[in-house]
C-alpha cells in the first residue's frame, strides 16, 4: 500500500500544481476593477472631492443653531441633543476621511512636483485646508499629518494632531497655495466646480478661509490671530458677490452626487411631500428662527420660509410660525401644517449652487475686525451693513422667489444700524445675530462663530433625556471605529484634549 500510495500522493500534487498555474495565468487580469485605474487623472479625482466635500453636511446642527426643529427625537437631535441619538455626531468624520480627504490627498501627491502643474497643486492644497478646517471644528483634535496615507504610507492608525498645530499648518498651507500660483500655467478648469480655474479668485478664497481661521483663534492667540487676519485682508478676501465660494453644477435629476446635497438632505427627510402634513421625520423651522425675521421684518422671510395651504406654498409673513423644540409628539394634522417649512423655489432647489464661503460672511468678519481695530479701510458699521445687503442679495442664485429688491434692503438697514456707541460686546452680538440670519443654512459655520462668541445668545433646550445637561454641545463625539481600531491613539487625543464628551472644549473654543 505505501509503495502504491506515495507516487499516486505525487501525481496528484503535480496535477494540483498544473492546474493552479493554469488558474494563476490570467489571477491579475481577472481580479482587476476595469472600471479603476492604477493612475487616476488628477482632474476627476478634484471634482470628486469638491463634490464629497461640499456634500458632507452636518444637517443635525440645523436644529442646534435653532434654525428648524423636530418634534421626533431621532429626527430631532440636533435641537433635542437626545441622548440616545449621540451616534449621530460620528458622520462628518466617518464620510471625510474615506472620502474627500483620501480623494484630495491622491490629487496632491499625483500633482506635486511638476512646475506645469502648480495651480492644480494649490487649488488642492486650498480645498484639502477647507475640508480639514471643517472635520476640526467638530472634533477638535484629529488625525491631520498622517492622514489619507493609508494607500501611500500604509499607514492605518494615523496619530491625532493637536488642534493648534492643526490649525497652525492650515493657515501655511493658505499662505503658500495663493503665493505659488501661476496665470500661466494650466488650471483644472471645467473639473473645478467652484471658480472653473479662475485663479485670481481662488486667491480670495484661500485670503478668506485664512480670515476664517484666524477670527477663530482671538480667544486663545490674540497676537496670531491679529496676525493672520492682517496677511489675509491684505492678501484680498472675497468682498463681492461675484467672487464668493460656491459649488455650481448641479442638477435636478440623476445621480444624487450631482445634486445640491443640503437641498437632498432636506427633501428626501421631510419636505419631498410638499403639503406640510406628510414630513416622515417631523421636521419644520423652530419657533426662534422665524419668530426673530418677523419680528425684524426681515424680508428673507419670504425667501425661506413657506407655510402649505391647501398644499399650496404660501410665502406671506403673517402665517409664517415656527414650531417649538420641546414637542414629543406630532400635533393634530390641522396643526401641524400651519407651521413653516424651507421654501421649495429656494432652499430646496435641488440644481441651486452650495455656498462654501460668501461675500456676507467675509464682510461680517472684516465688521469685527474693524471694531478690534485690525482693519481700517473701511468702518465696522460700513461692513456690517455690506455683509447684510451681501446676504439678502445672494437669495437670488436660488431662483426669482429669492430675489430681495434694494429698497427692500435698505429699509432694513435703516432700522438695524450698527449701534457704533454701544460696548465692544453689544456690538458683536450685533454683528454675530446678523451673522446667524446672514450664512444661513451655513450652520456649521454658524455654530463655530456662536461657541467662540457666544452670539446669537441662544437659550438652550432642556429636553427630557438629553446628553448635554440643558446645554448647547461644544464639539462631536468621535466614532467607536476610533476606540476599536485606533485605540492608542484616540486614548492620547481625550487625554491630551479632554473627555470625548460634547461638553468638552476643544482649543480654540474657550469661555
Amino acid at each position: 500500500m505505501k509503495k502504491y500510495f506515495i507516487p499516486k500522493l505525487i501525481v496528484l500534487l503535480l496535477i494540483t500544481c498544473i492546474g493552479l498555474q493554469g488558474c494563476d495565468k490570467n489571477f491579475e487580469a481577472i481580479n482587476t476593477n476595469p472600471n479603476s485605474s492604477a493612475n487616476p487623472t488628477p482632474a476627476f479625482v478634484f471634482t470628486k472631492a469638491v463634490l464629497d466635500g461640499a456634500g458632507d453636511v452636518q444637517v443635525l446642527l440645523q436644529g442646534t443653531m435653532q434654525y428648524t426643529t423636530s418634534y421626533n427625537d431621532v429626527a430631532g437631535f440636533g435641537a433635542k441633543y437626545v441622548l440616545s441619538q449621540s451616534s449621530q455626531s460620528w458622520v462628518v468624520f466617518n464620510t471625510a476621511y474615506p472620502k474627500e480627504i483620501n480623494e484630495i490627498s491622491q490629487v496632491i501627491t499625483s500633482v506635486k512636483g511638476n512646475p506645469d502643474q502648480v495651480n492644480l497643486l494649490s487649488a488642492a492644497r486650498i480645498w484639502r485646508a477647507y475640508c480639514f478646517s471643517r472635520i476640526t471644528d467638530l472634533y477638535g483634535d484629529i488625525p491631520y499629518s498622517q492622514a489619507g496615507k493609508g494607500y501611500t504610507d500604509a499607514i492605518y492608525m494615523p496619530a491625532y494632531d493637536e488642534q493648534k498645530n492643526i490649525y497652525a499648518d492650515m493657515l501655511k498651507e493658505l499662505d503658500e497655495a495663493t503665493a505659488a500660483f501661476n496665470a500661466a500655467k494650466p488650471t483644472f478648469g471645467a473639473a473645478d466646480l467652484i471658480y472653473n480655474g479662475d485663479v485670481n479668485k481662488w486667491k480670495k478664497f484661500a485670503y478668506s478661509l485664512m480670515l476664517r481661521c484666524a477670527m477663530r483663534m482671538t480667544k486663545v492667540d490674540i497676537a496670531g490671530a491679529e496676525t493672520w487676519a492682517r496677511k489675509a485682508i491684505a492678501g484680498g478676501v472675497i468682498t463681492a458677490d461675484a467672487d464668493m465660494a460656491k459649488v455650481n453644477g448641479y442638477v435636478s435629476a440623476g445621480q444624487d452626487i450631482n445634486k445640491n446635497p443640503l437641498a437632498l438632505n432636506m427633501l428626501n427627510a421631510d419636505y419631498i411631500g410638499a403639503n406640510g402634513t406628510s414630513n416622515p421625520e417631523g421636521g419644520k423651522y423652530q419657533d426662534v428662527f422665524i419668530n426673530y425675521l418677523k419680528t425684524n421684518n426681515d424680508p428673507r422671510l419670504a425667501a425661506v420660509s413657506v407655510v402649505w395651504l391647501n398644499k399650496v406654498a404660501d410665502t406671506t409673513a403673517a402665517i409664517q410660525k415656527g414650531m417649538s423644540s420641546s414637542l414629543s409628539a406630532k400635533p393634530a394634522d390641522a396643526v401641524f401644517v400651519t407651521y413653516s417649512e424651507p421654501n421649495p423655489n429656494t432652499i430646496l432647489q435641488l440644481n441651486s449652487p452650495y455656498l462654501l464661503l460668501t461675500n456676507a460672511e467675509t464682510n461680517f468678519l472684516l465688521a469685527e475686525a474693524a471694531l478690534r481695530g485690525w482693519y481700517t479701510a473701511s468702518s465696522a458699521s460700513t461692513l456690517y451693513e455690506n455683509g447684510i445687503s451681501a446676504s439678502m442679495r445672494q437669495w437670488a442664485l436660488f431662483g426669482s422667489q429669492g430675489v430681495i429688491s434694494t429698497n427692500q434692503i435698505q429699509t432694513y438697514l435703516s432700522y438695524h444700524r450698527l449701534n457704533t456707541t454701544g460696548s465692544f460686546n453689544a456690538q458683536m452680538e450685533q454683528i454675530y445675530t446678523q451673522f446667524w440670519v446672514g450664512v444661513f443654512p451655513n450652520s456649521q459655520e454658524v455654530f463655530a462663530s456662536y461657541r467662540r462668541t457666544g452670539y446669537p445668545a441662544l437659550v438652550p433646550n432642556n429636553y427630557v433625556g438629553n446628553a448635554t445637561g440643558g446645554k448647547i454641545f461644544r464639539r462631536m463625539l468621535y466614532p467607536t471605529t476610533e476606540q476599536n481600531l485606533n485605540t492608542a491613539n484616540y486614548n492620547a487625543a481625550i487625554a491630551r484634549q479632554g473627555p470625548d464628551d460634547f461638553l468638552t472644549r476643544m482649543w480654540w473654543d474657550r469661555p
